[in-house]
Formats: structure tokens, C-alpha cells, sequence
């Protein structure tokens, strides 16, 4: 019998676990591999995945994890399917499926996903590979008169056409809309960011509600309402978790299961910290839970080294970071308890 949608997108966001961002395009790991110095071949990229997904912490940590066309069709060392070894661990595979963020015509600094083309037979196939659930991501940027309408709306767009796609196929569809924290200077402090993570927002699920997508088998993976990188501002934890929810309560339907942050270049404990505080501060309608790439996986990437002698040491920096955002997601981090397991 098959899965229903709703019941896959509660595992995603299972109470106390996250999603595991596995889904580095070929130029993304190659420059995480070129900053330890190991060739990103063929080889190297499954066997440091294979160690992230044997390690003990994904069955307590680790809800789903989103994959690369190329790690979905690849095999462990001892011939099981990377895809395998997520099932096995009690996790849900997933798969990158959008083709990037490319130049929005006759709109300088913007951009528009692609990916829709030939979406509805790849989804099939990706489906009989083992991929329950699929992730796209549309990038609204920053600046001296950005984001403008037409990239809100093109972006909004795209988004609900592959959400429809991904639950035609029995796939449940993360839609992520993604407000870029690298924004310049003065234009991009907090209260920017709010207003247009919620314009953003709005945009979407007016969208969603236009292409008949059942909300309950969606998870929305959203930025957290920060200042830019460059803005040269700060703000207290306190504060992004009241602007982040408030944010949030203002346009996504309760009938979502769960919100899967990006971390978005956070540091690893800043993001930690805000998604905790979030979950200890308020009692929202859905989970709130994290799905980290770098934020998860930057110790463990340097512990490995490319090394099979790492590999022990490598999962046991996995492991801090999969639990201390796993306490996150329950309200339960606090920085001595990142001193204490650390």
C-alpha cells in the first residue's frame, strides 16, 4: 500500500529530529572537498556520505536527508544503496530536483529557478530510486530596489508548479523560498528582512493555494528573519525567534506540518541557539525543526579529512551537532550543554 503524503511529511518532521542536507551540487562539494584538501572523485563523495549516513546518530537525529541526483543512484561500499542506509536508519530519502538559480531576464541580481522541464518523468523515476520527498529552492535577494515583483511572483510560481508535480507523484514537495542573508550594507538590517520574508511568503501560498496543493503533505523550509552578513547590525536571539514566528503567523496555514529552517550561513551555533529559542519561546502550529547542510556537517567534514581512519571521529562531531539541534527543535539547547557534550 502507498504512503499517504501527510504521513510522510510528519516523519520529516518528527518531533526532536531534523532533515539532513546531503544534496551539494558537483561544484558546492568540490569546494567543500578542496578545503581539506581531498579530490572530490566519484568515490570520495560516496564514501564521506556513506559515513554520515552509517553513523549511529541518525536514527535518534535525523528525519530525512535530501540527496543529489548522484548520491540517490549510488551504493555503499558494500553494494547497499545510499538510499538504503537512510530507510534502514528510520529516515525518509529525498532529492534535490530543481536544475538552479538562473538570471531572471531584464531583471539585474535576480534570479528564477529552473527545473520544470521534463519534472513530472523525473519525479517518476526518482520515486521507483526511493525519493519520498523532494526539495526546490528559489532565491529572493537584497538590494537597492530588489526584490521586485516579477521575481517574488516568477519565483512563487515555479514553486507551486513542482509542488504540484511532487504530489501528483506520491513525492512530498519542500518548498523552500529562501531570503538570502548576503544582502548589502544599510539596505538589508532586520526589519527589511521581515518585511520581505513575509511579502515573500504570502506570495507562495497564495500560489500553493492557486495550484491546489494539500497543505498537509508539504513542509516549508523558510529562512529565519536575521540581518544581512554585510549590513554591519546584529540582533539577539530573542529577537530572531519573535520576528521569525511573528513572520511566520502571519502567512503560513496551520494545516503545514512542520517548518524545516535553512541555516542560510549562520554559524553553526547561531543557528542552533535561534531555532532552540523559537521552540522554548512559543507554542506555534506546526514543528519546528531544522534542515542543515554545512551547519550540520562542517565539523565532521574536517574530523574526516578524506581519511577511513577519521571515519570514528568524523560521525562523533555528526553526532554533537545532530543532537544539539535535535534538542533545538524540542527548546532544550542551551549553550552549557554545548560546553558539556562538546
Amino acid at each position: 500500500m502507498s504512503e499517504h503524503l501527510e504521513d510522510i511529511a510528519n516523519r520529516m518532521v518528527a518531533e526532536g529530529r531534523g532533515i539532513l542536507a546531503a544534496d551539494e551540487s558537483s561544484g558546492t562539494i568540490k569546494k567543500r572537498f578542496d578545503s581539506i584538501n581531498v579530490e572530490s572523485s566519484a568515490d570520495n563523495r560516496r564514501d564521506y556520505r556513506e559515513m554520515l549516513f552509517r553513523s549511529p546518530a541518525m536514527k535518534d537525529y535525523v528525519s530525512g536527508v535530501i540527496l543529489f541526483d548522484e548520491t540517490l543512484r549510488q551504493n555503499a561500499d558494500d553494494g547497499t544503496p545510499l538510499a538504503g542506509l537512510i530507510a534502514d536508519a528510520g529516515a525518509v530519502p529525498g532529492i534535490k530536483i530543481d536544475t538552479g538559480a538562473k538570471p531572471l531576464a531584464g531583471f539585474d541580481g535576480e534570479t528564477v529557478t529552473e527545473g520544470l522541464d521534463g519534472l513530472r518523468e523525473r519525479l517518476a523515476e526518482y520515486h521507483d530510486l526511493g525519493a519520498r520527498f523532494a526539495k526546490w529552492r528559489a532565491v529572493i535577494s537584497i538590494g537597492e530596489g530588489r526584490p521586485t515583483w516579477n521575481s517574488v511572483k516568477a519565483n512563487a510560481h515555479a514553486l507551486a508548479r513542482y509542488a504540484a508535480l511532487c504530489q501528483e507523484a506520491g513525492i512530498v514537495p519542500i518548498v523552500e523560498p529562501e531570503v538570502q542573508m548576503d544582502g548589502p550594507d544599510a539596505v538589508h538590517d532586520i526589519d527589511r528582512c521581515l518585511e520581505v520574508s513575509q511579502w515573500a511568503l504570502k506570495t507562495v501560498f497564495a500560489e500553493i493555494y492557486d495550484a491546489g496543493i494539500a497543505l498537509d503533505g508539504m513542509v516549508l523550509k523558510p529562512n529565519m528573519v536575521v540581518p544581512g552578513q554585510k549590513s554591519g547590525k546584529s540582533a539577539s536571539v530573542e529577537e530572531v525567534a519573535e520576528k521569525t514566528i511573528s513572520c511566520l503567523m502571519a502567512t503560513v496555514p496551520a494545516a503545514v506540518p512542520g517548518i524545516a529552517f535553512l541555516s542560510g550561513g549562520q554559524g553553526d551555533e547561531e543557528a542552533t541557539a535561534h531555532l532552540s529559542a523559537m521552540n522554548a519561546m512559543f507554542d506555534p502550529p506546526w514543528k519546528l525543526t531544522f534542515s542543515y547542510g554545512r551547519a550540520l556537517q562542517a565539523a565532521a567534514l574536517k574530523a574526516w579529512g578524506g581519511k577511513a581512519e577519521n571515519v570514528p571521529a568524523a560521525q562523533a562531531a555528526f553526532a554533537h551537532r545532530a543532537r544539539m539541534n535535535g534538542l533545538a527543535a524540542l527548546g532544550k539547547w542551551s549553550p552549557d550543554l554545548e560546553r558539556e557534550a562538546a
